[in-house]
């Protein structure tokens, strides 16, 4: 068993002496891999493997000699079967994959929206919640949207091509040269060709979002025949707190559980829609914008006249596509198949017919007209900011209200977890928007520092210069709780020290040994301070962003010129923070690209870009429709449909085994189970982040109340944990009399201190892997069989139609059960 295995990687299934339990029927292990993915030869330790069922996107294998294993009841004697669920591909698959990181302000403020607190009798509130939310994912939308136009339009188009001593030296921009006087040489010609360039962005966006939905989201879970839902925003009703039996309804089912959680295809595709629309439409505003100013100071009524329909169109437009996001939520209560055809056809498409117009109206012939300075319309980027930190405030009061309501002390940052990771999802957005302004203005001015005047070209707008100027400031501030959580971690592993010679009195003191495992559960208990990191980064995010929004409207020059004739050292301090910013924000931008050329070309890189993804996208796309893919939506019903099939098939007993991340979707997969089936299956999690992590992070969903529920809903649950693991930890359920307590004192890491005569060789620490190596694995899943309901006798007669495949699930599906090894 190697220590060194991929992190979530089950190598090494105990297969010791006869398990208690024996005999008893069918039993069967699910196992689910979790961050960084597996290998089913690792998984089930056996060179030979077959997939029974699935695709080479996530699949369920055996081990060659256990296909027929329900045929054969001797099989059952020595424990159950193992079967293992390969998911890693979900989020580390092809290259095209590492794309994704540059959608990482979408996805972040995603998880905003799933940070909600509890809310019971709190429905409005709930509701506003998730507007908010919306709206300010749509305002990320908007940003890059606008950073492309900055680029491509202002930069390119307005500035560059405008220049003479810019375009002397880029032949690529000769056809748009002013200085040429070319048919495209007039202004609004050339913000007409530059248009093309958001235009392809925004396309591509919407394409991505198409596509992985119908790859990775579009699998129906395993439920009735109720599919619609009218309910406007019915993932926002108010919590029950009511455990859920067979005979409830499934408006009183837990989030988790209800039939529409893991599909939602109305809503994506409603934003969808509405998020492409307002790409286009922003587009539009770009180009139409500097030609229709520029009528209104010229002596023609008539493109005057056009210049404000179009524009009040454009407001029009935008007004409808904001209506689009707040009107509906998700659809959870009922399987929501319906799709909103005409909307999702006609809003994209009549923005796409305004740009068209745009596009137009601006290349309509205007001789005498020149480009100057900043394209028109520079301070959006100021609008943007100040609309963003308005939303971001009243999100937090609505999250305050909603804490107070039901209180946990456990919750991330006080039910303000929510709105400061939505801040950072628009600090990123607005890195990512000035990095690629700030790097391409510095390439197109050449020996010059743009926004200084001293250039061919005038340079960014004043508000991406300060915002990049607060960067070294921000850094400074984080240095300090660094600085301060080393040094804490240093003297806790000192303390630890004695704690860890205690647990091993038994044994002779090493320490080296000793200050090693010390240091590796205090490096582990770094996890529990990221709320407060998080908080302290997002409030001094707040100050210093609305600084800068400050700075650039009152002054209108650059940090480096609005401190003119201050003090010799206010002067220079700002100086130094616009250049040094300027170089980080660049720094930051190339840095995401570098990476995910590096992944392109590198399957490892790939991996670690998927590790990122495997936390970020497991929740389904609520707020954002561009967000990377909800794997979680094809895993979970994978999940489900096996663990219903093979149940109703066998009558047997199963217990699904997750780690760390598979933990989660097990939990989830056995929330979406019929109470009957629930009552045939046992839970075991292992490194398992689902109260340290998603407790604290995601209160509505994985929470005190909502943990206890999953402890009353599944017939029994375990779950194993070490003080080394920087992941998993404890879920925190107490006994209540029926059921025992869920976690099972911390395991021994490393399992043996010093060498012996059966561990000649020092043990390593595991940390957040190998669970399974604990001799305690093995015990704690023959007790959750033995806990189990008998199975009934083997073997079953051979029936068809009895799964959603239309097999009995253990046989290989056709050319898809192949051997490996």
């Amino acid at each position: 068993m190697s220590p060194a295995a991929p992190e979530g990687a089950q190598e090494g299934t105990p297969e010791s002496a006869p398990e208690a339990g024996a005999g008893a029927g069918a039993a069967l292990e699910l196992l689910v891999h979790g961050v960084g993915g597996a290998t089913p030869q690792g998984m089930l330790d056996d060179p030979r493997t077959v997939r029974i069922t699935g695709d080479g996107t996530a699949a369920i294998h055996r081990r060659a000699d256990d296909v027929h294993a329900e045929s054969d009841p001797a099989r059952f004697r020595d424990g159950p079967v193992p079967e293992a669920y390969c998911w890693s591909n979900l989020t580390s698959g092809n290259g095209t994959r590492a794309l994704w990181l540059l959608l990482l302000p979408f996805m972040v403020v995603n998880l905003a929206h799933w940070m909600r607190p509890p809310a019971p009798g709190r429905s409005g509130s709930a509701r506003l919640y998730g507007v908010l939310v919306r709206l300010v994912a749509l305002s990320l939308t908007v940003l890059l949207t606008a950073a492309a136009c900055e680029v491509a339009l202002d930069l390119a188009a307005w500035q560059c091509a405008g220049a003479a001593a810019c375009t002397d030296d880029r032949s690529w921009l000769g056809f748009l040269a002013a200085a040429d006087g070319g048919w495209w040489s007039q202004p609004g010609r050339r913000l007409t060709v530059a248009a093309a360039v958001p235009t392809a962005l925004v396309a591509l966006l919407w394409y991505l979002s198409n596509r992985t939905w119908s790859a990775y989201e579009a699998q129906r879970p395993p439920r009735g025949d109720d599919e619609h839902d009218d309910h406007p925003d019915a993932d926002h009703q108010p919590d029950t707190g009511h455990h859920p039996d067979a005979d409830q309804p499934d408006t009183d089912r837990a989030a988790l559980g209800r039939p529409g959680f893991w599909y939602g295809r109305r809503l994506v595709a409603r934003l969808r829609a509405a998020h492409t629309a307002a790409g286009l439409l922003t587009v539009a505003a770009a180009v139409a914008g500097a030609a229709a100013r520029h009528d209104r100071g010229a002596d023609s009524a008539l493109r005057a006249a056009v210049g404000w329909c179009i524009e009040g169109a454009l407001l029009a437009g935008a007004v409808v596509v904001v209506a689009v996001v707040c009107r509906r939520g998700r659809s959870e209560r009922r399987l929501d198949n319906r799709v909103d055809r005409a909307l999702i056809t006609w809003l994209p498409g009549s923005a796409a017919v305004l740009l068209l117009v745009a596009a137009l109206y601006a290349s309509w012939s205007r001789p005498g007209w020149t480009s100057s300075g900043s394209l028109p319309g520079d301070a959006t980027f100021g609008v943007i900011a100040l609309t963003q930190g308005c939303l971001v405030l009243v999100l937090a009061a609505v999250a305050v209200r909603l804490h107070r309501r039901a209180p946990d002390p456990r919750t991330a940052l006080r039910g303000l977890a929510g709105p400061a990771v939505s801040l950072l999802a628009c600090a990123l957005g607005g890195v990512m928007a000035g990095g690629v302004a700030q790097r391409v203005a510095d390439w197109l001015d050449g020996a010059g520092t743009p926004g200084t005047g001293d250039g061919p070209i005038a340079g960014p707008p004043v508000m991406l210069s300060w915002q990049a100027a607060v960067i070294p400031a921000l850094l400074l501030v984080l240095l300090v709780p660094v600085v301060y959580l080393v040094a804490r971690t240093a003297l806790t592993a000192r303390r630890l020290a004695r704690v860890v010679e205690a647990e091993y009195a038994d044994e002779r003191p090493d320490p080296v040994r000793t200050r090693r495992i010390a240091r590796a559960r205090a490096t582990a208990g770094l996890t529990d301070s990221a709320p407060g990191l998080a908080g302290l980064l997002s409030a001094a995010t707040l100050l210093l962003g609305a600084g800068a929004v400050a700075g650039a409207w009152l002054s209108g020059e650059v940090p480096g010129k609005a401190f003119d004739g201050a003090p010799a050292f206010v002067d220079s301090v700002a100086e130094a923070a616009q250049s040094l910013g300027s170089w980080l924000v660049g720094l930051g931008f190339i840095l995401f690209v570098t990476w995910g050329r590096r992944a392109y070309r590198d399957a490892s890189a790939r991996r670690t870009i998927g590790i990122l993804w495997d936390v970020g996208t497991f929740w389904p796309r609520a707020a954002h429709p561009f967000a990377p893919p909800c794997y979680a939506e094809r895993a979970v019903p994978d999940l489900t449909w096996r663990m219903a099939s093979w149940t109703g098939r066998t009558g047997g007993r199963l217990v699904i085994s997750g780690h760390s991340q598979g933990s989660v979707l097990a939990a989830a997969a056995v929330r979406q189970l019929p109470a009957r089936t629930r009552r045939r299956v046992a839970l075991l999690t292992y490194g398992s982040p689902l109260e340290r992590l998603y407790g604290r992070w995601f209160p509505a969903y994985f929470g005190r109340v909502p943990l206890g529920d999953l402890h009353h809903e599944v017939h029994s649950w375990r779950n194993l944990w070490r003080h080394t693991d920087p992941i998993g930890g404890p879920v925190g359920l107490p006994a209540d009399g029926t059921r025992p307590q869920v976690d099972h004192p911390a395991l021994r890491d490393p399992v043996v201190y010093g060498r012996t005569d059966d561990h000649p060789l020092p043990e390593p620490i595991l940390g957040h892997s190998d669970y399974q190596a604990d001799p305690v694995f093995a015990r704690e899943r023959a007790a959750l069989l033995d806990r189990l309901p008998p199975a009934l006798p083997l073997p079953l007669p051979r029936q068809r139609g009895t799964g959603p495949d239309d097999t009995d699930g253990t046989t290989p599906q056709g050319s898809s059960g192949r051997s490996s090894g």
